[in-house]
């Protein structure tokens, strides 16, 4: 194997298991098929970081890494895009998007530097079939019930959809906490599941955010 960046090793072993003397289970696969595979790296990168175990940090890091480079090979296979082509878009965008790091602006606070990262993110895809019209455009479909509607909220609130969130009090995380499992529990004793409700009700309050907001903007 040539010397060199690792990484140019790491692209270089996947070409080799894609190629027709390479591994059967590696040719079989798609990007389908690699999908959830990444969904299930990301959370073991989660289980090494709040362990602080930086062996398995490491490790889990670049299980993450290959399914880029394997999504990257498939892509080139294709003549889509190359591994190359990704690197160069993240880096401009991450240029394009912190105009106060690489350009003049001016901000004073971390609430600027994100109000100014979705301004120009809502720029770059406009007029384009990525464009985001709404406040709520964006969010995953597949995370997880209580992630999702906790992005949902977040997202309608800045958009003052709905009011701002009042100071918490003292006990107010641990209380929160015992309701969460208890529902979870009720659900379960019910033979329900609380995931898929918690779904099929953020689902419902997406949708009706979103009329009041393509009322809120057919009235200006």
């Amino acid at each position: 194997m040539k010397p060199g960046p690792a990484i140019n090793d790491l692209l270089r072993i996947m070409a080799r298991l894609r190629s027709p003397t390479g591994c059967p289970w590696d040719r079989q696969q798609n990007h389908r098929s690699l999908r959830w595979h990444a969904v299930e790296e990301v959370y073991e990168l989660m289980d090494a970081i709040e362990t602080e175990d930086d062996h398995e940090l490491a490790e889990e890091l670049g299980d993450l890494l290959l399914q880029v480079v394997f999504h990257c090979q498939l892509a080139r296979e294709r003549g889509a895009f190359d591994f190359d082509q990704v690197c160069r878009h993240i880096a401009d965008k991450l240029i394009r998007r912190h105009p106060h790091v690489f350009g003049g602006l001016k901000v004073k606070n971390v609430d600027q530097v994100w109000a100014n990262w979705e301004k120009i993110k809502r720029a770059e895809k406009h007029g384009t079939r990525h464009a985001r019209p709404s406040a709520l455009d964006g969010i995953p479909r597949h995370l997880p019930a209580l992630l999702r509607a906790e992005k949902l909220v977040k997202q309608a609130r800045r958009a003052k959809l709905i009011p701002a969130a009042g100071r918490p009090a003292g006990q107010a995380k641990r209380q929160l906490a015992r309701k969460l499992f208890a529902l979870a529990e009720q659900a379960q004793h019910r033979g329900w599941s609380a995931e898929e409700l918690l779904r099929a009700e953020t689902t419902r309050r997406e949708r009706a955010w979103r009329r009041v907001e393509r009322s809120a903007a057919a009235s200006r």
